[in-house]
């Protein structure tokens, strides 16, 4: 039974083993028959069930009875450059090279018709094909411009190739995406050439709109300062009337100020004044009694000294009578004549002091008035005295100048720095007695020598003298007396 249940298993685990087997081989087949189309291709599906076209999905080729291929979408980029020079419309050989993007069209159709021409060429064979047609269109429409069309309008070449190119790309299923020329270039330097008018015009143009700009500006820069000139002119205006209205006001309150100014200064000065002169009035008054009193104690002074001065003018008087009264007329006439000069001069003096202190200079004139006139007193009665006693003046004058003359005939010896005395013998006439006799012999020569000059004898003077002493005792007697 055992046996039996292992076999049914065996085989049931066979079976299964052989189910999945058979399975995964179907698996395997449907996988490797079904086909998927990517978004940039086509699956090109021909056979049994004719010629269709799976683009964005997936189908099933069945084996021996079907077949499939797969035309790509992608965008195909390629130069289009001819080998030959191109001619434009000007004759002119130029070289062009340019870039041409082209696809397939996506719609049914244009995959059909771009299968028909290309499904079994290679990319290479594809992109010659299409190019040699992209040249010939390119060549016919460079004929068509000039250098200048092509060269500053590159944008309207690709879109006149596009236009052109669009019946032949459509007729292979393709279409024109883009068309760019990358260069132009000749052989003659025409393209270069070309660009001198454009690039003389554009600096002409340059300089002119720099000239023009700086005209503008120029001009706009006069307008501003005209503007700002006039806007100063008119604020320097009305500045100017400012500061004149203010400076008319600040000379007004000056003026006012200054007026106020003088007006206190003068009632200052006024009162100033009043006070000065109420102080020198003042002060004068002061001065005047002080001087006053002053010319008191000078007058008591003066009366004093007046008293004195008589005093001893009458001593004077009573000593010359008593004494020699014998005076020389001309002394006399000299003192009188000093007196008189002193007179005269202590009276100008009084007179021009007596305009500042008229009471002062009138007392001290005064007292030297009587002073004078005492002194004149004094002297008359001398000059009588010496009248009455001429010969006993004489005598008197005589002894009283002997010493002088002795003194100055014995000054030439005072000027003798060294004298040298030589003594031979014991007598008076050698040694120093020599000299001390030759100096009495000397002062003795003076009677003489008075004599000689004046022509009097001196002993009869003295004999005079010695006649009327008593005459003068006599005549003093009653002087002294009275």
């Amino acid at each position: 039974m055992n046996e039996i249940l292992n076999g049914t298993n065996g085989s049931l685990i066979l079976i299964v083993g052989v189910c999945v087997l058979v399975l995964i081989v179907l698996l395997g087949l449907l996988t490797s028959l079904y086909r998927k189309a990517g978004p940039n291709e086509a699956l090109i599906v021909y056979g049994l069930r004719g010629t269709r076209v799976v683009k964005g999905h997936g189908t099933v080729i069945f084996p021996m009875v079907e077949s499939a291929r797969q035309l790509s979408l992608e965008l195909m980029s390629f130069d289009v450059a001819p080998k030959q020079d191109l001619y434009t419309k000007q004759g002119v050989a130029v070289t062009v090279e340019a870039v041409a993007q082209i696809k397939v069209r996506s719609d049914q159709a244009s995959i059909m018709t771009a299968a028909e021409q290309f499904l079994t060429k290679a990319p290479d064979e594809r992109e010659g094909l299409i190019r040699l047609v992209m040249e010939g269109h390119l060549r016919g429409i460079i004929g068509q411009l000039t250098v200048e069309q092509i060269v500053k309008e590159p944008e309207m070449v690709g879109d006149r190739m596009r236009s052109t190119c669009a019946g032949d790309m459509d007729k292979m299923g393709l279409e024109v995406i883009s068309f760019t020329i990358k260069e132009v270039r000749d052989k003659n330097e025409y393209i270069s050439n070309m660009g001198r008018p454009d690039v003389a015009r554009i600096k002409r143009d340059a300089d002119v709109a720099t000239a023009e700009a700086d005209r503008d500006t120029a001009i706009q820069r006069a307008n501003a300062l005209r503007e700002s000139a006039v806007a100063k002119a008119a604020a320097d205006q009305e500045r100017v009337i400012a500061e004149t209205a203010s400076a008319t006001r600040q000379a007004e309150a000056q003026r006012d100020l200054d007026i106020k100014k003088a007006s206190y200064s003068e009632q200052s000065r006024r009162q100033q004044a009043q006070a000065d002169k109420a102080y020198e009035l003042q002060t004068n008054v002061m001065q005047q009694q002080v001087t006053a009193e002053q010319v008191k104690v000078l007058q008591v002074e003066k009366e004093g000294q007046i008293k004195v001065q008589e005093a001893e003018i009458q001593r004077h008087e009573k000593e010359l009578i008593a004494t020699v009264l014998k005076g020389a007329e001309i002394e006399r006439q000299r003192i009188e004549n000093m007196a008189a000069a002193e007179k005269n001069r202590l009276t100008a003096e009084a007179e021009g002091r007596a305009a500042a202190i008229r009471v002062q200079g009138e007392a001290e004139a005064s007292i030297i008035f009587q002073k004078g006139e005492a002194e004149a007193k004094a002297m008359n009665v001398k000059a009588e005295a010496y009248q009455e006693w001429n010969q006993a003046a004489v005598v008197d004058k005589l002894l009283t100048n002997m010493a002088d003359v002795v003194r100055a005939m014995a000054e030439p010896l005072s000027k003798v720095e060294t004298i040298t005395i030589v003594s031979t013998g014991n007598d008076d006439s050698t040694g120093a007695h020599k000299l001390t006799g030759d100096m009495t012999r000397i002062a003795a020569q003076v009677p003489a020598l008075f004599e000689a000059l004046s022509g009097m004898d001196i002993k009869q003077l003295m004999a005079n003298v010695q006649a009327i002493k008593p005459k003068s005792a006599k005549g003093s007697t009653p002087t002294e007396t009275k």
